[in-house]
């Protein structure tokens, strides 16, 4: 095994890298969020680091008997477990929530109207969970959302195939805050055709986060955010916990094929109330394959030796 992996200097020969041969696009890799591995807060998203208007996110991982406070004026609150259980306070109410996993359960989700004190509080065994907020006006009260209310659908076909929970979409109720999560089997991709949200080509404005989780958990994904009328192409690998914004273009998400894939998905932009049903604009390019998913495939092997 040494052997197999034994590298150019080792054999002591010197590293070369090619040169570039043209303009290279550059990634903002402040769209890409690292786990922080310090303190309480993993993932910190906020409209002033992210350059955006809207939304912000955050993963929080309390050890038992920790808590974590937040008041958040103006702004609502969407609070889903990810791991283990913790009590929940929100102004005059108190909700005890946990999930075993995000592979195994759907979500109790705390939904927390503008101004309400939130404070959460981790069980025996610590709780993992996701805050995200957008700016609201108080319409909706504090409540529980629970599975029975979720809308489930499968999604795409062929290389495409997905299971997308709404867990915070309509016909749920909320001002401005849409939350999915999406399961979708190894090597296969997610968003496709690529679609976009960023107020262009007639699609509504929405900015957006995908939180990924990976079973196994040594895998990755691969996201790519992108335009093809202006020089914005960025090309993100995420692994276990990790987050990508998008900020503008299309978009579209790939497991690779030793691991599934699960994404949480914030998302809070102009839509409001019950124009959250608005559609994305989705990629004419690619959209064929969406009546016919077997459209042209391939048997192996495609080019044979002759008789």
């Amino acid at each position: 095994r040494r052997q197999r992996q034994m590298c150019i200097r080792d054999r002591g020969m010197p590293l070369r890298h090619a040169r570039p041969v043209g303009p290279m696009r550059e990634t903002d890799m402040g769209h890409h969020r690292a786990r922080n591995p310090d303190g309480t807060v993993r993932i910190d998203v906020t409209p002033d680091n992210a350059g955006w208007d809207f939304l912000s996110f955050s993963v929080v991982e309390l050890a038992a008997g920790q808590s974590h406070a937040s008041t958040r004026p103006g702004e609502e609150t969407a609070i889903v477990p990810l791991r283990g259980s913790g009590t929940v306070r929100a102004g005059n109410q108190t909700f005890e929530i946990s999930r075993t996993s995000v592979f195994d359960e759907m979500p109790y989700i705390v939904y927390v109207t503008p101004g309400d004190p939130i404070e959460v509080v981790a069980s025996d065994g610590g709780f993992e969970f996701s805050i995200g907020s957008a700016q609201a006006e108080g319409k909706y009260p504090t409540r529980l959302i629970e599975p029975s209310e979720m809308k489930q659908e499968l999604r795409g076909g062929g290389a495409a195939y997905r299971h997308v929970n709404h867990v915070l979409a309509p016909p749920i109720k909320a001002e401005r805050l849409i939350l999915y999560e999406v399961y979708v089997p190894r090597g296969t991709w997610s968003g496709w055709a690529p679609h976009c949200h960023d107020g262009r080509d007639g699609s509504p404005y929405l900015e957006e986060v995908y939180y990924f989780r990976v079973t196994p958990d040594n895998g990755f994904v691969m996201q790519r955010n992108w335009r093809d009328d202006e020089d914005f192409d960025e090309l993100f690998a995420a692994r276990d916990g990790e987050t990508v914004l998008v900020t503008k273009g299309y978009h579209s998400s790939v497991a690779c094929p030793s691991t599934h894939m699960m994404f949480l998905n914030y998302l809070a932009g102009e839509l409001y109330d019950d124009e959250r049903t608005t559609p994305p604009c989705f990629d004419q390019g690619h959209t064929w394959i969406q009546d016919d998913w077997d459209h042209d495939a391939w048997d192996l092997p495609v080019v044979r030796k002759p008789e």
